[in-house]
């Protein structure tokens, strides 16, 4: 065993060769982390796309609204995020319910942060009585920036590895293997996820909201990002390492945990598109003494 590893990593960059490291800086107490200024400037991004979007004719809502939906949004996207990682990946937690409060030291579902914001945005679009669904088309649009940027931040953090490769641009990532066993070389798994999940995806519903008149057919953006994401994940699943303490469940069940969680993400965004038709209504603007269509 120990040679093949060997054999598959001669050659191949050292992770610590890149010079990355998870702070930006720290200044007394506090500390910069690319994972949260990933987080940070996905929801500026967002928020200024949104604003981008909300210019063109059929909007759901007005830019009046977009401060607050931003809110909701990410309130969803953090307590759900976390909710789903202890849930799905560290049920253990529940037994130290003060380690669920520790954000910093990482975990986030992204399956979760999705339910998350969609509630967020169910809260919103009621207090506001606007069309849940339609608002969630236009926040999708924006969601594929975010996980590139996310990605991006499990690479430097050396985190979320693929598994042992000998293709050449495999990378031997530190702390993978038990003491005193050979670290292999491994898929950068983050960087496929940032390349399907964030630039693709990305480009494929700029496409489809840009180019076609999708956003006037309720869910169907909505289901074209389930479906693209849900694919893009389950397909990255193959060359990603499964956590720790899920490899078990893999290997009895035959598939990671991340794709079994995807195959209602694919399902639910089939169902979206093929029924949005059937939702479509007359586009009127939207009314209100702080809204402005």
């Amino acid at each position: 065993m120990i040679l093949p590893m060997l054999a598959a990593a001669a050659g191949h960059i050292r992770f610590e060769d890149l010079g990355l490291h998870p702070d930006i800086f720290s200044i007394g107490f506090f500390t910069l982390r690319w994972y949260s200024l990933a987080y940070i400037t996905g929801i500026l991004f967002g928020w200024w796309y949104l604003g981008k979007m909300l210019d063109r004719p059929g909007a759901p809502m007005s830019r009046a609204h977009a401060d607050d939906l931003v809110f909701y949004a990410t309130l969803g996207i953090i307590l759900g995020g976390r909710i789903g990682y202890v849930i799905f990946y560290a049920p253990e937690m529940f037994l130290h319910p003060l380690r669920i409060l520790r954000l910093w030291d990482g975990g986030m579902s992204f399956h979760g942060g999705a339910v998350g914001t969609g509630i967020g945005v169910y809260l919103f679009a009621r207090k506001h009585k606007l069309q849940w669904l339609r608002i969630l088309d236009y926040l999708v649009c924006t969601a594929p920036v975010g996980l590139f940027l996310g990605r991006l931040a499990n690479f430097v953090n050396g985190e979320l590895w693929g598994k042992p490769s000998d293709v050449p641009w495999a990378i031997i990532f530190p702390h993978t293997m038990p003491f005193g066993i050979p670290e292999p070389a491994r898929h950068p798994s983050q960087l496929y996820e940032a390349g399907l999940e964030g630039l693709i995806l990305f480009a494929v519903m700029s496409f489809v909201f840009w180019r076609t008149k999708a956003r006037y057919d309720p869910g169907k953006l909505s289901g074209v990002f389930l479906l693209g994401y849900g694919i893009a994940r389950f397909i990255v699943e193959f060359f990603r390492e499964p956590d720790q303490q899920l490899r078990e469940f893999a290997a009895m069940t035959g598939l990671h945990m991340g794709q079994w969680l995807c195959v209602p993400m694919i399902l639910g965004g089939l169902y979206l598109m093929n029924s949005a038709k059937a939702r479509r209504v007359r586009v009127e603007p939207i009314a209100g003494p702080d809204s402005v269509a």
